[in-house]
């Protein structure tokens, strides 16, 4: 049955904004211990096309080594990849620290990663070669397909599921889904909320993607609130993943319709293409995006002066005070600075190990047990993390959290 969104008005009418959007090209396990480091080469050699490697595991049986086996399920190559090695990069520091404390309820942790590039049945393949490395619960899938596709499949196991990003409505609609991130309508509403309450403009333009339910999800709250914030929409223009290279005629519209601000709900690829053609034509209103465009700073040969006060939608800064020693870690760990997937990432496994904790589950439960245990044990929980502070959660399994905004200065996140 479909569940309802857990955000009450309270939190949507905050003054401070939001977060988020075959076989695996690439596995990567982290392993507990020096006892796992064979079951971790039986994982790769699994991926790697030679199933007699791997270990046989029947779905939904207790682990049998002592170890908890969580999976991660994103895209590691391909457009949306940011956001994939992020949330496997987040994961890990995790773990690995969680490790060093002396794991959960006792017992250490093994992470599994695989990447689904953004496609849906990818997803579904990598979720069963989880399963057969013995998977206990599931941090993934990161974008929203790929998300609602592995969902079904989790629900038909009662396995235990936590997205870090994946943001539309459908991606929890089982109750063994939580996610960290807000909903869709949530991130269109309070983007209009904000730009009323702060005056940032009256005519509003907007490009968004109408072959993404992401993208379209956003834009259809965001209209529907505008309205009540005196926000004039003076042009929608849409694109399609097949025409998201040229946004002329786009750009075009806004400019002759007077746009002061254009709204672009969508991922950080297509943003950087906007930014940078609107540039070339000498149009530059306020650009407004959304969690998905947290990344636009790493993207291949673009000049991220183009990206000077640009507002998003985003949980999680490098520059707050209480993302200072993750983001160390994360620098020396991978060479750059953290996005808000990969404190997501982090956020959702410390999540998974305080429900745990409180539910006082053990790896030799099976994935069913598992996963009713910590659907009782999520809703009593509350989690301060890099996303938040007091995070908890209901039974719909959508975060209550404060959301918050950032405008890019001097090539860096302020919090507004």
């Amino acid at each position: 049955m479909k569940k309802a969104l857990a955000l009450g008005m309270a939190i949507v009418m905050a003054a401070s904004l939001t977060a988020c959007g075959g076989g695996s090209g690439s596995t990567t396990t982290t392993a507990a211990s020096s006892e796992t480091t064979a079951a971790a080469a039986e994982t790769t050699a699994a991926a790697a096309g030679d199933t007699t490697a791997a270990a046989e595991t029947e779905v939904g049986a207790a682990s049998t080594d002592g170890t908890w086996k969580l999976g991660v399920i994103g895209p590691f190559t391909g457009g949306a990849s940011a956001y994939g090695l992020a949330v496997r990069n987040g994961a890990e520091l995790a773990v690995k620290e969680i490790n060093e404390a002396g794991g959960i309820n006792g017992y250490q942790v093994e992470l599994n990663s695989q990447d689904d590039a953004n496609v849906e049945q990818n997803s579904v393949n990598a979720y069963n070669t989880l399963k057969d490395w013995g998977m206990q619960m599931l941090v993934g899938s990161v974008t929203t397909a790929p998300c609602i596709a592995v969902a079904e499949e989790t629900v038909i196991d009662n396995m235990f599921q936590m997205t870090p990003s994946a943001s539309a409505e459908e991606c929890i609609a089982h109750d063994n889904v939580f996610r960290i991130c807000f909903s869709d309508p949530d991130q269109g509403t309070a983007a209009a909320i904000y730009m009323g309450e702060k005056g940032l403009a009256t005519k509003i333009g907007i490009i968004y993607d109408s072959s993404s339910e992401y993208s379209s999800g956003i834009r259809e709250s965001f209209v529907a609130e505008a309205a009540n914030q005196g926000l004039e929409i003076v042009a929608e223009e849409a694109f399609t993943a097949d025409s998201a290279t040229d946004f002329s005629v786009q750009i075009d519209k806004m400019n002759e319709a007077g746009a002061e601000l254009v709204f672009l709900p969508f991922y950080y690829q297509e943003a950087s293409i906007v930014l940078k053609q609107a540039s070339d034509k000498g149009f530059a209103p306020i650009f407004f995006g959304v969690d998905g465009m947290d990344g636009i700073l790493t993207v291949d040969n673009f000049d991220t002066s183009l990206a000077e006060d640009v507002m998003l939608l985003t949980p999680f800064a490098t520059t707050q005070e209480s993302s200072k020693k993750f983001t160390a870690d994360y620098v020396a760990a991978y060479g750059e600075d953290p996005n808000q997937f990969g404190a997501d990432a982090y956020d959702v496994v410390y999540a998974i190990k305080k429900a745990a904790e409180t539910a006082g589950i053990t790896p030799d439960m099976s994935i069913s047990d598992i996963c009713e245990a910590m659907k009782s044990a999520m809703v009593e929980i509350s989690v301060d993390g890099l996303t938040g502070s007091n995070i908890t959660w209901d039974a719909s399994g959508a975060p209550t959290k404060d959301p918050i905004v950032a405008k890019i200065v001097n090539g860096v996140y302020e919090i507004q």
